[in-house]
Parts: structure tokens; C-alpha cells; sequence
């Protein structure tokens, strides 16, 4: 594994598409909330190490990745946002992290501290915390659905908060765990699931488990290992209703991320606050904080990559 380089910059954006510095490797990929940008140093583009490219967006070369070289990059690692990742040119054209998250995760870091009992420290293994029925849950413990890469989940484990982890693809899981691993918390009081979301949630209200942190950052489609179909527009808000169900009496928080057109910060906060209310009452509008989180380029461009959502009690 190579070592470790710092930083993460967005250096450009233009014709719906972003140049953007991962540590020691730049990559080109598409950014369709771009369009209708210029790019503001087009000599830059030619430093890619990488380029990726989607036939939908029209005709291409080579759908998928393509290297300066010709050579296929090596994973490779990334100090960000106080966290270790192990980046890869992954065939969605995604390499690992979001950088727009960044502030977000920061803030479920701190709500997971919030939540940690004394007793609970990230180096505990995962064998010696409260289990109840081979799951985490209760009064300090925090799901996070979607989970991908773990970047959620390694600011709630360092916070010494019990977490479950969870996401359709087990390749994803297993890259949330190498994730882990690289921050020493390989040990951590983290439960690693592949399922579906909704089935699981669903699973959890039965059982009569309660969390009291949860975490979603849904795609806009998908399907689980079942076959089970997501869409979001269609799911997301009882997926939402069924959270608020699970979630346990005293402090407590939901973080609610997305990145599909037409889910802005107005939008999400409207549908946490139908989700809320019967559970919490009417005091849950006072409690919701709203966002856009966008990246602003070395040349100044502000680009929009989702929004965000988030409760706390």
C-alpha cells in the first residue's frame, strides 16, 4: 500500500464535469450539476491520471475509467477530514469518499459523542459491548444505512459509540472494513450487515430495537442482494417513518444526506419533518437544520453535489 498523502482539492469544473485532486491522484469525471460551467484553467485537465466517461452522457472512446498511461492505478490512500481512506477507481466512477460530506460527518462525529457512554471507547472490541441480540442498539448506539465506504461509521467508532454498518453490496462493506482497519478501529464496537435497508429497519421495529443515532445517505436507485428494488422518490419516505420508529428516548439524531435531483435541503427537511412529527410532536420543526453541500473550486466555482437534512434531541 503506498503511503499516505494528505488533502483532497477540487481544481477545476466545467462542461458538466470536475477535476479533482485526491492526494497524489487527479481524476476527471462527469459532474452533471456542472453544466453550463466554463472551466477556468483548462491547461489543468491535461494533469488527469484518470478519466472516467459515461455513454449516456454521449458518444465515448471507452465507457468507464481511462489512465494517462494506460496503466491501471493501485488503490492508494487519503489523510482527510481527520480520517484515513483507501481510495480506488471504482467501476460506478466513484473513488471511496465524498468529499462534500466532510462537514456533515464532522457533525455525526460529534452527536456520536454526545451519545457515548464512559464505559464504551473505540479501542473496546466489538465481542465485549452490549450486544442484544448480535445487534448494537439502544440508548447510545447509532445505525447508519447506506454506509458505502464508512465514512460515517469511522466518525461515529471514534467516537467510542457502538455503530452498525450497513449496505446492500458486501464489496462495499468489505472496503467500510479495510476503512476501519486503517483508522485502529479494526477492533471497534462496529457490526458490519449487508442487507437491504428497508428489510432491515423493518426486522429492527419487530425485534423492538431502538437507536439513538441514525444515518442515511440513500441513492437514487438501486436494488439489494434479494433483488429488492429502491427508489427513492417512491421509498424514502417510509423508510424515513420507520427510522423515527427505531429511535431511542433521550439524546438522539438523524442525518439525512442525498444526491438526486429534486431532493434539495427544503425537500429532505419537509420529509424528516412528516417522518418526525407523529413520533416526536411538533417540536421536531424547531430541531431540523437544513443545507446544501456544495464544493467551491481553486477558480472559484461553487458546485452543487446534494443537501442534507438533520434532527437532534
Amino acid at each position: 500500500m503506498p503511503i499516505a498523502t494528505p488533502a483532497y482539492a477540487l481544481l477545476d469544473v466545467g462542461d458538466a464535469r470536475r477535476l479533482e485532486r485526491f492526494g497524489e491522484i487527479v481524476v476527471d469525471r462527469p459532474a452533471p450539476t456542472a453544466e453550463g460551467h466554463v472551466a477556468v484553467d483548462p491547461a489543468a485537465w491535461l494533469t488527469a491520471d484518470a478519466r472516467f466517461d459515461r455513454s449516456d452522457r454521449g458518444p465515448v472512446a471507452h465507457e468507464g475509467w481511462t489512465t494517462r498511461d494506460g496503466q491501471p492505478i493501485e488503490p492508494w490512500v487519503l489523510d482527510e477530514a481527520g480520517g484515513r481512506f483507501e481510495l480506488r477507481l471504482a467501476p460506478s466512477g466513484q473513488v471511496g469518499v465524498f468529499p462534500e460530506q466532510a462537514a456533515l460527518n464532522k457533525w455525526i462525529g460529534r452527536q456520536a459523542s454526545r451519545l457515548a457512554k464512559p464505559a464504551v471507547r473505540a479501542g473496546t472490541a466489538a465481542k465485549d459491548v452490549g450486544r442484544e441480540g448480535g445487534s448494537f442498539s439502544g440508548s447510545a448506539a447509532v445505525l447508519n444505512l447506506f454506509g458505502y465506504t464508512g465514512a460515517a461509521t469511522i466518525a461515529v467508532a471514534r467516537a467510542g459509540t457502538p455503530v452498525t454498518h450497513l449496505d446492500a453490496s458486501r464489496p462495499a462493506v468489505a472496503w467500510a472494513r479495510q476503512n476501519a482497519a486503517l483508522n485502529d478501529l479494526a477492533e471497534a464496537p462496529i457490526r458490519w450487515i449487508s442487507d437491504d435497508a428497508a428489510g432491515f429497519v423493518e426486522r429492527e421495529l419487530r425485534r423492538g430495537r431502538h437507536y439513538a443515532g441514525i444515518v442515511l445517505d440513500p441513492p437514487s436507485y438501486g436494488h439489494s442482494g434479494s433483488g429488492r428494488a429502491w427508489r427513492l422518490g417512491a421509498d424514502l419516505p417510509a423508510l424515513l417513518a420507520a427510522c423515527a420508529e427505531l429511535l431511542a428516548d433521550g439524546p438522539a439524531f438523524i442525518a439525512l444526506s442525498a444526491h438526486t435531483p429534486g431532493f434539495g435541503p427544503e425537500r429532505l427537511g419537509e420529509l424528516l419533518l412528516e417522518a418526525l412529527e407523529p413520533v416526536v410532536g411538533a417540536g421536531a420543526i424547531a430541531a431540523i437544520e437544513v443545507d446544501d453541500q456544495t464544493l467551491i473550486s481553486e477558480g472559484g466555482t461553487r458546485l452543487h453535489l446534494g443537501a442534507m437534512a438533520r434532527w437532534t434531541r
